[in-house]
């Protein structure tokens, strides 16, 4: 299950490892059956570290989400709740408490606060008289979460806007913690790099926590070089641009939440065998989990969509003629071989399936509807015939054309080259006429600000009117959060510094090549986010280069040097890569991700990349994270 972990140039299955022995060790901790109710975002989260079977090993019974009223019968010995400290869930935690001591019900409660343990809500509970009713109050510390192989999250939520909005650095003291966490099991990091105020405080924090435990430093050899840290404010742009590679389109357009995807499943229903198709269609959402541990979405995910076609229909050439050589095993060794392989090929079969569905879903919105070679995806892998595999690839192959989708990334592209972007924008205005989705109107509207270095006064008051008189003047309070964020500002100087930094680190890259990439543009089509490109100049030839751009965006620029215990400096073999961390506070998208891999993977790179972040997110995740009244989904 977490085999994909250790398969990375950093083993992350340790951390996993570590996680789940603390976790082990607390529901130990409560002798006799158990029943977990659970603060249902913390299901997702957990579902990465540790599986129902693990839990079943220790007694756990019985699993529920935690609401108001009475909990549900279970003849358990011991109710944990596992929660995150906050007040609101404290009042249900009591109701469920006061409850259950109405029936007389010879239980042991105990609670677990994810990530740390709250003095406020112990208060809470005392106030609502059920503090006492607890044998354990603890915690259980689960600030970085392995992803992937290549990818850790705290999977904090709020993290952006506690930090740039409220003023909030607790999720800044979670992550300073988390690399502490990390630098015990992977050893000290001899050097962090950071640009940004909170970039600065969680390498204080980090600093600050290393003096006090001076003694008990842990003799591990480095596995890691060198952290960077960035804050999301220096690049507000990137979030907001649409993502084109596979795994960002999943995200950007069904969602992706701690690894799981869900899918409209009419697509998938044409997998069934040709006599069952309309009988019995699901309506159910189709739940798909997407990590590397799947060979055929690690090969793919990070491609541009418009390269797509050409990777799967490869696929299905690869897969048809493993098929074929059935026919030419002849000896009882050679039909052996073919059968001991056919489980593998039985489950590649079905990954292209579902990956072709996946791409026929998206397709469906980004490209026309009637379109010559709309037809069934019902990938029939034991017959494929090359004239098959030809309309494949031209379907996929062909150029995002829906007019809706074509129409807002043309505008994307003209404010990130600088078109425009001092006046009223037309399409801006239609789409306000038209009442398409608000998030849709506050991603474009954000975006033209921060490429034009905030809005003239008399723009952004009608662009706010404009809003307001057609989604409601409730949403007055999301305009200001976004303000007081800097992604929707008046302009307080005639300077705009976005082109000098757009030239100097050219983000904006002519005939970006989508099918055979050679820059890490390919996954805007064009346009290089701003955070990626920063960490691939550190590596070479380094930010001395590039100090007049660093001064021009928010917050400090930085290095720290941390000392290494002695006979713990790694000694690098010739052509050896060097292994950095990057950590983004406030959000990564799955596209930056991707430019990431592909700089590791370069041959003449010299740095190998692993990705932590306090959250994984998209334009509308991230607007709707400011949102004072977010839109029903």
């Amino acid at each position: 299950m977490s085999a994909h972990l250790s398969y990375g140039r950093v083993n992350l299955n340790i951390l996993r490892e570590a996680a789940r022995k603390e976790l082990r060790e607390f529901l130990d901790k409560c002798a006799g059956s158990k029943a977990i109710v659970w603060d249902e975002y913390l299901t997702g989260p957990f579902g990465l570290i540790a599986q129902y079977s693990l839990l079943k090993e220790h007694e756990v019974e019985k699993m529920f989400t935690l609401k108001g009223g009475r909990l549900p019968a279970a003849d358990v010995k011991n109710i944990i709740f596992f929660v995150r400290p906050r007040l609101e869930l404290m009042d249900i935690i009591a109701e469920n408490v006061i409850s259950e001591d109405k029936m007389h019900s010879p239980r042991d409660f105990h609670i677990l606060f994810v990530p740390r343990r709250s003095m406020l809500c112990e208060q809470r509970l005392k106030e609502q008289g059920v503090l006492g009713s607890f044998i354990n109050i603890d915690e259980y510390i689960l600030d970085l979460i392995p992803y992937d192989g290549d990818l850790l999250s705290m999977e904090s939520e709020g993290a952006f806007r506690e930090c740039y909005l409220e003023s909030d650095q607790t999720s800044l003291y979670h992550t300073a913690k988390g690399l502490m966490t990390l630098q015990a099991l992977y050893g000290t990091i001899p050097q962090i790099f950071g640009k940004g105020e909170c970039a600065r405080h969680v390498a204080n924090m980090m600093l600050r926590m290393k003096r006090e435990f001076a003694g008990s430093q842990t003799q591990i050899l480095p596995v890691f070089d060198s952290l960077l840290l960035l804050d999301r404010n220096i690049d507000l742009l990137t979030p907001l641009a649409t993502q084109l590679t596979y795994e960002g389109l999943i995200d950007e357009v069904y969602g992706i939440t701690n690894g799981y995807a869900k899918l409209p499943p009419e697509k998938f229903a044409a997998q069934k065998k040709q006599g069952e198709v309309g009988k019995d269609l699901p309506t159910e959402p189709k739940k798909m989990q997407l990590n590397s541990a799947e060979e055929l979405y690690a090969e793919i995910r990070d491609k541009n969509f418009n390269a797509i076609g050409a990777a799967l229909s490869k696929k299905a050439k690869i897969i048809s003629a493993a098929f074929e050589e059935r026919h030419n095993a002849k000896t009882v060794g050679e039909i052996k071989q073919f059968v001991s392989q056919l489980p593998h090929m039985q489950a590649a079969r079905s990954s292209l399936a579902n990956h072709t569905s996946i791409a026929e879903l998206i397709k469906d919105i980004t490209s026309e509807k009637n379109s010559l070679y709309s037809f069934s995806f019902h990938v029939q892998l034991t017959t494929l015939h090359s004239s098959f595999i030809y309309l494949f690839y031209l379907y996929l192959t062909r150029q995002v054309t829906s007019e809706a989708f074509f129409d807002n990334l043309t505008v994307e592209q003209e404010f990130m080259t600088g078109v425009d972007t001092d006046k009223v924008n037309t399409y801006i205005e239609d789409c306000i006429a038209q009442k398409d989705p608000l998030i849709k109107i506050l991603r474009l509207v954000c975006m033209q600000s921060v490429c034009n270095n905030g809005l003239k006064q008399k723009i952004l008051d009608y662009y706010k009117r404009e809003i307001l008189q057609t989604y409601g003047y409730e949403h007055m309070l999301t305009l200001n959060n976004l303000e007081k964020t800097g992604l929707l500002k008046p302009q307080t100087s005639t300077r705009n510094n976005y082109p000098t930094i757009r030239k100097t680190l050219k983000l904006w890259m002519e005939d970006a090549n989508e099918q055979n990439p050679n820059d890490i543009s390919y996954v805007y089509s064009g346009y290089a986010p701003l955070s990626i490109r920063l960490t691939q100049v550190l590596a070479r030839p380094g930010w001395r280069s590039i100090e007049e751009v660093l001064k021009m965006l928010p917050g400090p620029h930085f290095e720290e040097r941390q000392q290494l215990p002695a006979g713990l400096h790694k000694k690098r073999q010739q052509g050896e890569n060097r292994t950095t961390l990057v950590f983004f506070l406030g959000g990564v998208t799955y596209a930056e991700v991707a430019a990431l891999r592909f700089l590791s993977q370069m041959e003449d790179g010299g740095t190998e990349y692993i990705i932590a972040t306090t959250k994984l997110i998209n334009g509308t995740s991230w607007i709707k994270s400011l949102m004072d009244r977010p839109e029903a989904p």
